[in-house]
């Protein structure tokens, strides 16, 4: 979700370059190694590849859910408007093995609960603002059924681990959606003026009456600071605030709260009263719900720095029960018994170890891999990020492009996919970043909403498709990658080496090679072996401690048979 403007990041230092083979002495020589015993040795969280989609724009599987709630397109730009992707629409993209072939083994998708039912003014009174997004929750129980239904989650669930894919929910626990026309006129209808339904984007707000106490019959000021009659105001903290005028939940109140009004009051929530239960604790039961319920293997937590730590320490405590109690009531459907995995957005986050990682997140986005890409070395990346998250004390998602910054220069995606794909720690690939989605309509107050376009099914770029396919397909099958030991090898063209004792594991890589290459490999792979280019396909025997190869763009170098 967009958040205030921050400073630049400042630069990490970076580590010095490993010494090239040629002027230490050459390491013991490994072992020839087979794929299997590798793909045993390392979990999800030694090596996630996680795909991060918008839901509602990636693909529509079922046309009959596009109107939900009476939600309508806006007959112009449709910036904001729910554009018809759903859950079902993933599941055929599962099913024509469109994940599998990217090497990808999580999913993370927008919160799929049920969102306000209407609109709010977007940029500077540009356009209408559905939350197509998952960021305005109006009922954390139910799925919202621009998304689908209950039967369809679980498919899609099912389908995912059948396939090996986690499945990743955005989740919100600093802030609910705002108080829009259209809820309002289901839920708290006296807090609209007599003739509301003629409202536009030029006059929206003069249909509501914002000093009516009638405003406690909405999420109530015991579990919101929103600045309203009868609530208190934000904060000016981080904690406290009100980010982008939102309700602020008071997760930090200690006292015990019963539903608010309209969730008592509608139709179909599955949201109870709880005995002795704080904003904190309902928000965890209602999260973790899903996890219990579906079997969902992980969170990506927005707004983190908004929410106290121990609220996410809480919530990974629920979840984690709840993975472990799903998985021993489907021991069929469960990919393995690797525990509940959450990450978070702490905005302007680099690749350094904070608190976060010891209140319940296995991992944080990395916010500056966007900008380093391009302007420093890969080399000066590799050996940093390798130094740190090699031995997996704390690890990160580097992205190229977001839904919250900007996408990567879509001219430079063949490059800067290797860059990613190749980068130690988990990687997050956005949606169309691997098939050349352009840029879609925005506005002047709201640019961010261009990142978030219709996927781009009928105009992809094979080429580059091809290209992404091959390094997630290398990459999930070598967690050295990931974790390993990092040496740059050569210069012209950069040639660098991951090997990992633990998982039996090594590479040796090119990201940008091209024509007839010698590449080294000493110390990685053993005199006389062969080895294998799995982007090519081509194999070459190891002659006084080189590769000979013909490069087509990229040189992916594995044991022959690794696969």
């Amino acid at each position: 979700m967009k958040k205030l403007a921050l400073p630049l990041l400042t630069s990490l230092l970076l580590a010095a370059c490993a010494t090239t083979p040629q002027t230490k002495p050459e390491p013991p020589q490994p072992a020839p190694l087979a794929a299997t015993p590798v793909a045993q040795a390392a979990s999800f969280a030694d090596n996630p590849i996680v795909y991060f989609v918008v839901t509602d724009r990636f693909a529509n599987g079922n046309p009959a859910n596009d109107g939900s709630y009476g939600r309508r397109k806006d007959g112009e730009q449709e910036i904001g408007t729910f554009h018809g992707g759903d859950l079902a629409g993933l599941t055929a993209k599962l099913k024509e093995g469109y994940f599998t072939q990217l090497g990808v083994n999580a999913i993370w998708i927008t919160a799929p609960y049920e969102q306000i039912r209407g609109w709010v003014v977007g940029g500077k009174n540009e356009f209408r603002h559905y939350s197509y997004h998952g960021y305005y929750a109006l009922d954390y129980t139910v799925l919202d059924q621009n998304m689908g239904t209950p039967d369809e989650l679980r498919e899609f669930v099912d389908t995912a681990h059948a396939q090996g894919v986690r499945v990743l929910f955005d989740v919100v626990m600093n802030h609910p959606g705002y108080a829009d026309i259209n809820t309002l006129s289901e839920f708290v209808p006296g807090l609209l003026w007599k003739g509301w339904q003629q409202y536009t984007l030029k006059d929206y707000h003069s249909w509501i009456d914002y000093n009516n106490f009638a405003f406690g019959d909405w999420w109530g000021g015991k579990w919101v600071r929103a600045g309203l009659p009868g609530y208190g105001e934000g904060g000016r903290d981080d904690l406290t605030m009100q980010l982008a005028y939102l309700p602020d939940f008071r997760t930090d109140n200690k006292e015990f709260v019963g539903l608010p009004k309209f969730l008592k009051n509608k139709p179909g929530t599955r949201a109870v009263e709880l005995p002795n239960t704080t904003v904190r604790g309902y928000l965890v039961k209602w999260l973790s719900d899903w996890v219990r319920d579906y079997g969902i293997d992980g969170f990506r937590c927005d707004t983190a720095k908004h929410v106290e730590l121990d609220a996410w320490k809480d919530l990974k405590t629920a979840a984690t029960a709840a993975l472990a109690d799903w998985k021993a009531r489907n021991p069929g459907k469960k990919i393995d018994d690797v525990p509940f995995w959450m990450t978070g957005e702490v905005w302007g986050q680099d690749v350094s170890r904070n608190a976060y990682f010891d209140h319940g997140f296995d991992s944080l986005i990395n916010f500056e891999f966007q900008d380093r890409v391009g302007a420093t070395s890969l080399e000066a990346i590799y050996s940093d990020y390798a130094s740190k998250l090699g031995p997996r004390r704390f690890d990160v998602l580097s992205y190229l492009s977001s839904h919250d910054t900007r996408l990567f220069d879509r001219s430079k995606l063949q490059n800067a996919g290797s860059a990613l794909m190749l980068a130690p720690g988990g990687v997050q690939i956005y949606y169309g970043d691997e098939s050349g989605r352009k840029e879609g309509p925005a506005t002047a107050g709201d640019p961010q909403q261009a990142t978030r376009s219709d996927m781009n099914w009928q105009a992809m770029d094979a080429e580059l498709l091809a290209h992404w396919r091959k390094l997630g397909d290398f990459r999930r099958r070598h967690p050295a990658i990931a974790r390993g030991e990092h040496r740059k090898l050569a210069d012209t063209p950069y040639v660098f080496s991951r090997s990992h004792a633990g998982f039996a594991d090594r590479i040796v890589a090119a990201p940008q090679a091209s024509g007839e290459v010698s590449l080294p490999v000493a110390g990685v792979f053993r005199e006389g072996e062969t080895v294998r280019d799995a982007y090519s396909g081509a194999t070459a025997k190891v002659s006084q401690g080189q590769v000979k190869l013909v490069a087509t763009g990229t040189v992916l170098l594995e044991a022959a048979g690794q696969r």
